[in-house]
């Protein structure tokens, strides 16, 4: 924590400043959770001491609703879950997420008084709640989970107030957990000194979820299954300059980022980006060629259809129907560009759906031209040093991968690599994934270079599972990429 100290940013309250100069990549703080908990519609594929996603794991012999990886896991996170075992056990069921966290908070508050280390720049109970600010649904569902939170604790030592003050936490700065390669949100934690971190829409930092002991080498002393945030740099970072994440998804007008900070956080955002609209204009241009740009009616024909088609393809992927999924997706790219430019929120949102399913269903060469077109778009749009761009050129460059265009992936991988070895650091587990892609590419583009007939031999021959010399390695890595690429 030397990296960094409390200051009063005035407007926003306190908020945190680096002590020194940061580079790019740099982490400026780790922290381990004060509480976590799995999901519960997971609860039954992801460890519940290190949120590792996995089959055949182990259940709680008492409660019969945690499970772990193995006694190691089991042992590290007794302690945390000692008194929900007794509570579960006693009620005859788990409460919802909501209702499970509080309760540790509480556990741990009364164990702990709220600061568990000297690293811990604030108490749990100081961070603010906005229980306030709640409009009246928010309130509702609030006084349901305290209601089912003193059935599921009746002997609770706080009042109604205080649980809601700690429900109200739980609501504005609860930090959503991945599993070990980052691709699916598997749970809930609060990180006390994360939520001195301020919002801006062009953040100079960003956060991850790091599962084990190491970061840039260092060995931290936090237990083997903890699970731990790193907040890295983005770029170079002044001394004395705040430290800021976003909050919510830069890929949306500065009116859409305003109102969910405003519903979700309760507050105004007037950073810098919010208050010149930056970028807005890209999100929602129209397409120009030689001058000439369509007409504004037809631009607003083609929106509207477009927000029409992608609730049309949001059900059709829920329900499975994946045909539907693709042919919407053609019939409404189709129309879309022609009028809407590359970097249009809209068709951006229907190439990164048709890609995503097209993948899926292994047609990757039609897939690759959308993920193409997809990153292009986000490279006008996001932060160069993004998280989100960099995990999508990594999807895209896996797309071209298995599309055979060996160059283009090979390409997208390198770059994506570049991104996520600030964002994530080179011993986050997609990282290290990402370098085994990269170094099987850089092999398998050289053998192209040498000769192009002989390359797409030896890979016909690998894809249908007649393994020859160096590509049968190319088939074990690229088996590993569909596991990580389809979110299981």
């Amino acid at each position: 924590m030397d990296n960094v100290e409390v200051f009063d940013t005035g407007l926003k309250g306190r908020g945190l400043r680096t002590t020194k100069d940061l580079c790019a990549g740099e982490v400026v703080l780790a922290e381990p959770s004060f509480a976590a908990v799995v999901f519960d519609s997971l609860s039954q594929q992801v460890c519940h001491s290190c949120f590792r996603r996995q089959a055949n794991l182990h259940r709680c012999a008492q409660c019969k609703f945690a499970h772990y990886c193995d006694r190691t896991c089991q042992t590290a996170s007794w302690d945390e879950h000692k008194q929900e075992c007794g509570a579960i056990k006693k009620n005859g069921k788990a409460p919802n997420e909501n209702v499970r966290l509080a309760a540790r908070v509480l556990w741990r508050i009364q164990k702990d008084t709220g600061i568990v280390s000297d690293s811990q720049l604030t108490s749990v109970d100081q961070l603010e709640d906005h229980v306030a600010d709640m409009p009246a649904d928010n309130l509702k569902e609030l006084k349901i989970d305290v209601h089912n939170f003193l059935d599921y604790c009746p002997n609770t030592r706080h009042g109604v107030e205080y649980i809601s003050h700690i429900f109200g936490i739980i609501n504005c700065n609860g930090f959503t957990l991945s599993d070990q390669r980052g691709l699916q949100v598997v749970g809930v934690g609060l990180f006390p000194n994360l939520c001195l971190v301020n919002h801006d829409c062009w953040p100079n930092c960003t956060v991850i979820l790091n599962h084990g002991n190491c970061y840039s080498g260092t060995r931290l002393t936090m237990p083997p299954c903890s699970l731990r945030i790193e907040l890295r740099a983005l770029g170079k970072i002044a001394e004395n300059e705040e430290l800021t994440v976003g909050y919510v998804d830069f890929l949306n007008v500065s009116a859409d980022r305003q109102r969910a900070l405003k519903h979700q956080y309760h507050f105004d955002c007037t950073c810098k980006t919010c208050s010149k609209n930056l970028k807005d204009d890209l999100m929602m241009a129209a397409k120009e060629t030689e001058g000439n740009k369509p007409s504004d009616e037809l631009v607003k024909e083609v929106q509207e259809l477009s927000l029409e088609c992608l609730a049309k393809v949001e059900a059709a992927r829920t329900a499975g129907d994946f045909h539907e999924v693709v042919k919407l997706c053609r019939e409404c790219l189709d129309k879309q560009e022609p009028v809407l430019a590359d970097t249009h929120l809209y068709q951006l949102r229907m190439l990164s759906a048709a890609s995503e399913v097209l993948s899926y269903m292994q047609f990757f060469s039609e897939a690759a031209e959308y993920s193409h077109r997809m990153v292009e778009g986000y490279m006008k749009l996001y932060h160069p040093n993004n998280a989100q761009l960099g995990m999508a050129t990594m999807r895209a460059g896996v797309i071209h991968w298995h599309a055979g265009l060996i160059e283009v992936g090979h390409g997208m991988i390198c770059k994506a690599y570049a991104i996520l070895m600030i964002t994530h650091g080179p011993n986050h587990p997609i990282t290290k994934d990402l370098e085994s892609m990269r170094m099987q590419t850089e092999m398998e583009q050289r053998i192209f270079k040498q000769n192009e007939y002989v390359y797409h031999s030896m890979r016909e021959a690998a894809l249908q599972n007649k393994p020859m010399g160096m590509m049968a390695e190319a088939v074990s890595v690229e088996d590993n990429v569909k596991a990580l690429f389809h979110k299981q």
